[in-house]
């Protein structure tokens, strides 16, 4: 592969990637003027981020068993389009329940671009390089925050909130036209794969059953939920506890992603040196810590508006090593049923995204202060590390009984 094209690949894979967090970020500082133009309050339309995590989540496992039977082009087109007609549906949203139908919709069509990308690195790439690829990918993906919480701020307050979702639209062209001549078609379609629910359900449980899988996707997934924690929470403690403008959110949104962005490049450095074993446990260890001291600095008053500031671009910052690495090391044992694998990555992350971030909202009515943010986030990294923990304790004591069972035979047979 060329230089080139591998650049070229990282560029359309990377914004098949970040499709979804843009989608997320550019409309966050409209919150207040959506909800006063729909009636309604930020609680409420905050819902609509939530019912984007579901309809995320449950898209990636209808578009897995797709990407395996039919390629990965043909679906990923068909989803950008629903996505590009949900988002035209969004423009003319007159209720926030509306708003959040559609989005739901918007969502489901989104997802396919996240599946196809993560499959397709599985396709394209060597195993060994998965892990630097997805750093490489985390760097178009960060820009998403930089960029789209500051265009939303200045869209919403000069053209107005509906002209966010006009510019997603016209994303969503370019998108799609850039992978329709762009992207090679990495997996060709198997007729042998069976679209029915019982063997597609098996193939499901195929990937379960691999505990490199289950130990890594569910430690990525759940401190993916603690970013998203943060991502549904900020618009509250920002813009209502700590009072700052649309334009000051947007800046503080693009700031904190910066430490996401930059962390994830430094871990492509390290891997030159560290295994990703070694770089995820130590960041999730560190990212709990951390988490720790910022819910109960907090909560007790000691922090303010920038020592909170510090400890979530720390906890963000962390993060950038904890993705690229638990989602090469999910993706590594599989190379036949990579679409169900990246779909079901993804419907973890997504789906315990979605929880978390309707328990920030509902915690929100109920506490006015920074608690159900910042003890929604500490609770997802000590989770997290506690999977981790024991999900590597489990492959080594297997890895153990493998060699121990080769070395018998191979003694057997001499």
């Amino acid at each position: 592969m060329t230089k080139s094209k591998y650049f070229f690949l990282i560029v359309i894979l990377g914004a098949l990637t970040a499709l979804a967090p843009f989608s997320i970020d550019m409309y966050l500082p409209g919150f207040p003027a959506i909800a006063k133009d729909l009636h309604s309050d930020i609680a409420a339309v905050s819902l609509s981020l939530s019912s984007f995590f579901i309809g995320v989540s449950a898209g990636q496992l209808l578009y897995g068993p797709l990407l395996d039977r039919f390629g990965r082009k043909r679906p990923l087109h068909i989803g950008l389009l629903v996505y590009l007609l949900a988002s035209l549906g969004c423009v003319f949203a007159t209720s926030v329940e509306a708003l959040i139908g559609l989005r739901f919709l918007q969502a489901l069509g989104c997802c396919a671009a996240t599946v196809a990308a993560t499959a397709m690195v599985r396709d394209l790439f060597p195993v060994e390089e998965n892990a630097k690829v997805f750093s490489l990918l985390l760097l178009v993906v960060g820009a998403s925050p930089m960029l789209a919480p500051a265009v939303g701020g200045y869209v919403t307050a000069y053209l107005g909130w509906h002209y966010i979702f006009i510019i997603l639209t016209a994303l969503a062209v370019l998108i799609l036209a850039g992978a329709f001549w762009g992207l090679p078609e990495s997996s060709a379609p198997d007729p042998h794969y069976s679209l029915l629910p019982g063997p597609i359900t098996r193939s499901f449980l195929a990937v379960v059953r691999e505990p490199r899988f289950t130990t890594y996707a569910f430690t990525g997934a759940i401190a993916f939920a603690g970013l998203l924690t943060y991502v549904a929470g900020s618009p509250n403690v920002f813009l209502e506890i700590f009072k700052v403008s649309g334009t000051q959110y947007s800046l503080i949104f693009a700031l904190l992603a910066a430490g996401l962005i930059g962390a994830g490049q430094v871990n492509s450095l390290l891997l030159k040196k560290y295994r990703s074993e070694q770089l995820i446990t130590a960041a999730l260890i560190f990212q709990t810590l951390i988490a720790l001291v910022l819910v109960v600095g907090s909560t007790n008053g000691w922090l303010g508006f920038a020592g909170t500031l510090v400890l979530i671009f720390i906890f963000l910052s962390c993060a950038g090593f904890i993705f690229p690495n638990a989602s090469a090391l999910s993706m590594a044992p599989f190379s036949k049923n990579a679409g169900s694998a990246s779909a079901l990555m993804g419907a973890l992350q997504m789906g315990l995204g979605a929880l978390a971030s309707v328990l920030v909202s509902v915690l929100s009515k109920l506490d006015h202060s920074t608690f159900p943010m910042t003890g929604v986030m500490a609770g997802c990294s000590l989770l997290a590390l506690a999977i981790l923990l024991t999900g590597s304790r489990i492959i080594r004591n297997r890895n153990a009984r493998e060699r121990t069972a080769g070395q018998e035979l191979l003694c057997n047979l001499q």
